[in-house]
């Protein structure tokens, strides 16, 4: 079993001889509810790609927990980086997306608000959307025993995702239609390096204009497999299956 991850605000300038105090909720975490005794393996990380490995030294109170680290591990920046552009999906299965895309190994995700997704985020309703699944993307990171989280983006419009698209060094629209002229994703060229984005389109479909403009910025459609998948698991199968191709699974 490997040991815990939980978050602290910097690591910056931490290294051997440091001593390292958890609180607040991962501090309560550590404490209530994982109950770390001295001695257990623990590991923290700012998120941004930086770790301190090492051993409980004490836990107090309901949220106080020292560590001495003993290993400094650094997840290094992602290349190709994979970016996966979110339709919102309906209920909580925009949550469901971003997490296991996270645990897959996305390294962004970026919410879309298409013309067919029935969710839009609007007003406080739409703040509070983005902290879940921003808090999702953490916790996700923290469950699958990564260094480096993936960052949730502010929720994009159509000519922002294609502004998005038009950077890429390789740029997608997943869509399941053959007659679209759509081309397995399996078999496409990829960039050894650089910038991979996604697209992934609602459960009613990309729109013909939505597609127009995303190829107009230098966007192919490709497809997965035989199966249509659901808004809310294609991003994570097209991660998974990128990941392999690029190597960074190898």
């Amino acid at each position: 079993m490997t040991a815990p991850v939980f978050v602290v605000d910097s690591l910056e300038g931490v290294g051997p001889g440091a001593i390292i105090e958890l609180d607040g909720p991962e501090g309560r975490h550590a404490v209530s509810v994982r109950r770390l005794q001295p001695g257990e393996a623990v590991v923290l990380t700012d998120g941004l790609g930086r770790g301190a490995a090492g051993v409980v030294l004490s836990a107090s109170g309901k949220d106080h927990l020292v560590v001495e680290p003993f290993e400094f591990p650094v997840e290094p920046e992602p290349s190709p980086r994979i970016t996966v552009v979110q339709a919102l999906p309906k209920g909580d299965r925009g949550e469901l997306a971003v997490e296991t895309m996270t645990e897959t190994g996305v390294d962004a995700v970026v919410p879309w608000s298409a013309a067919r997704c029935i969710t839009q985020w609007k007003g406080e309703r739409g703040l509070k959307a983005l902290a879940k699944w921003r808090a999702t993307a953490r916790e996700a990171g923290k469950q699958s025993r990564r260094l480096r989280f993936p960052e949730v983006a502010d929720a994009a419009t159509t000519k922002q995702v294609a502004a998005l698209l038009a950077k890429a060094d390789f740029a997608a629209v997943l869509h399941e239609d053959r007659d679209y002229g759509s081309e397995p994703l399996a078999t496409a060229e990829l960039p050894s390096s650089g910038e991979i984005v996604l697209v992934v389109g609602p459960e009613g479909g990309v729109s013909e204009q939505e597609l127009a403009l995303f190829e107009e910025a230098g966007a192919k459609a490709y497809r997965l497999g035989r199966s249509v998948l659901r808004t809310s698991t294609a991003g994570t199968a097209a991660t998974a299956l990128l990941l392999g191709r690029t190597g960074r699974w190898s």
